[in-house]
């Protein structure tokens, strides 16, 4: 549940932020005639995620075997690197976001076409929901419960756009950068459990060797089908038995995912000067 909790409240606020961004602006410089435009790009890139997040459970239930162990470790694999660009991706364009918001704005406006802001809303909001919908396809094979799954996931949407929406009416008060550090923090782990999992599906395939089958196994204390090993593997990743490949695939992730996300901007800056 936590974890489908976080997947949609992440990801749905990053696109209620940047809508709710646009609708300030538009109001702001007597243009909410902009909000139609803006409203029919956003319903048609749920629209859009909704078919695509259809085809990918169709799809998925066509294989079987091995061929079933691989479509879900790749879906793992695609899951952890999108989910990680979206983390640092998020990370650096939240210094000038709405800065930048604000210039495409005022571009499309300038040209008088309304369709800009459509393709923009549209832009913004099928980028999140397709993300989304890959993070909840990879989560729901290591979810604990599917009715906890959803749960969780229409409660983080539900707060997502309260908070969008008190953001954009200026009521809200949220530490957003301190949000985004904890979530982020929060989600590497989570992307750290699906490439440990994707490395997992591949033994099973056997694509990938095992090494050493078992570095431990402490099943017998806390069992992965237990409930609340069940939820540890939903939002950790939690192995009772990894293997070698599983253990340092984890860790090295983990390691310089963090050390990337915490060093200084400026330090990232300066090295590139250099």
């Amino acid at each position: 549940m936590l974890g489908s909790l976080l997947i949609t409240l992440r990801e749905g606020l990053e696109a209620a932020l940047i809508i709710g961004i646009i609708l300030a602006h538009l109001a702001r410089t007597s243009n909410r005639r902009g909000f139609k435009p803006v409203w029919l790009g956003t319903s048609l890139a749920v629209l859009v995620s909704l078919i695509a997040g259809a085809v990918i459970y169709l799809l998925a239930g066509e294989f079987s075997g091995r061929a079933e162990e691989i479509f879900e470790g790749l879906a793992m694999f695609i899951a952890t690197g999108v989910l990680t660009w979206m983390i640092f991706w998020m990370r650096k364009q939240a210094i000038d976001i709405k800065a930048h918001l604000q210039a495409q704005i005022q571009s499309v406006l300038t040209s008088g076409s309304s369709l800009g802001l459509v393709i923009l809303a549209f832009i913004v909001v099928v980028r999140e929901g397709i993300e989304t919908v890959l993070f909840l396809f990879a989560a729901t094979r290591v979810a604990e419960s599917p009715a906890l799954f959803t749960a969780g996931g229409l409660v983080g949407l539900a707060i997502a756009i309260a908070i969008g929406y008190s953001i954009y009416k200026g009521t809200s008060r949220l530490n957003l950068r301190a949000f985004f550090n904890v979530t982020s923090l929060v989600l590497i782990i989570f992307a750290a459990g699906l490439l440990a999992h994707g490395i997992h599906e591949f033994h099973e395939a056997g694509i990938i060797p095992l090494v050493v089958e078992h570095v431990w196994d402490i099943n017998n204390i806390l069992p992965e089908k237990s409930t609340f090993g069940r939820f540890l593997t939903a939002i950790v990743g939690y192995n009772g038995n990894p293997s070698l490949v599983e253990v340092a695939a984890y860790s090295v992730y983990l390691v310089l995912a963090l050390w990337g996300y915490f060093r200084p901007i400026t330090a990232v800056k300066e090295n590139k000067n250099h």
